[in-house]
C-alpha cells in the first residue's frame, strides 16, 4: 500500500456501527435473570457463577450405575430451564452444559451421550427438545458421541401428576443400536421414573453401563 493509506478491511471484520449503537442503548440482558450482560455470554457472570460452583447432587435410580445433576431445581436453575424450555433461549443449553461438566468432573462421563428423548408432541410444539439440546452442547464441551437412540411415545405430562402417575414412568423404545457405555441427559429429573425407563430400555438393547447426568434435580 502507498506510504500513509490505511490497509484494507478484511470482509466480515468490520466493526457493525448499528449493532454497536443498539448494545450502547440496550445492552444485551441475561437470558437467566434479565440483568445487562457481556455480549459474549447467554447469561452474566452472577448467574454463571452460581450454576457452576453450586454442589453436585449425586442420582440413584432403578437401572441407572451412577448419576449426577449439577445443581438442584430452585433459584437460578429453574430460571434457566423455564427461559430454556418456554422461552426458547437455546444458548442457555451451553451454560446448562457447563454446570454438568463442573459437577461430574474431568473424565467422569466415560460412553455416548443420549438424550433422554422428550414427548413427541409437546417437542413438535416447541419446536425443539431441550434434553437434546443440553446434550449437544456436552458433546461439544467434551468431545464426547452423541447417540440419539432412544424415542419416547406419546402421554401424559409429568407436571402436575400425582406421585405413583410419574412413578409409572412413561413408554420408551430404542429406535436403534444403543452403546455398550450410554450417559443419559436430561434437563430436570424429578422421580427417575423417565430416567428410569430409558435406562431399562438401554440395558435390554446391549447396553452394559448407564450413568445419568442432569442439570437439575427437583
Amino acid at each position: 500500500p502507498a506510504p500513509g493509506a490505511r490497509p484494507a478491511s478484511r470482509p466480515g471484520c468490520e466493526p457493525d456501527p448499528i449493532r454497536s449503537l443498539v448494545h450502547l442503548i440496550a445492552p444485551p440482558l441475561c437470558g437467566v435473570c434479565g440483568e445487562p450482560c457481556g455480549r459474549a455470554e447467554p447469561a452474566c457472570q452472577r448467574c454463571l457463577d452460581a450454576l457452576v460452583s453450586a454442589p453436585a447432587i449425586l442420582i440413584a435410580v432403578p437401572g441407572v450405575d451412577r448419576g449426577w445433576a449439577a445443581t438442584a431445581y430452585e433459584g437460578t436453575a429453574r430460571k434457566l430451564v423455564t427461559s430454556l424450555k418456554f422461552a426458547g433461549r437455546l444458548a442457555l443449553a451451553g451454560v446448562a452444559a457447563r454446570a454438568i461438566c463442573a459437577a461430574t468432573g474431568p473424565g467422569a462421563l466415560g460412553g455416548a451421550l443420549v438424550p433422554v428423548p422428550a414427548d413427541p408432541v409437546r417437542r413438535r410444539l416447541r419446536g425443539f427438545d431441550p434434553a437434546e439440546a443440553i446434550a449437544r452442547a456436552l458433546a461439544l464441551q467434551t468431545g464426547l458421541p452423541l447417540c440419539g437412540c432412544l424415542e419416547r411415545s406419546h402421554g401424559r405430562r409429568q407436571v402436575g401428576r400425582s406421585r405413583s402417575g410419574r412413578l409409572a414412568g412413561p413408554a420408551v423404545r430404542a429406535a436403534f443400536a444403543t452403546p455398550p457405555a450410554a450417559v443419559l441427559v436430561d434437563d430436570v429429573v424429578t422421580t427417575g421414573a423417565t430416567v428410569s425407563a430409558c435406562a431399562r430400555t438401554l440395558r435390554r438393547a446391549g447396553s452394559s453401563r448407564v450413568l445419568v447426568a442432569a442439570f437439575a434435580r427437583a
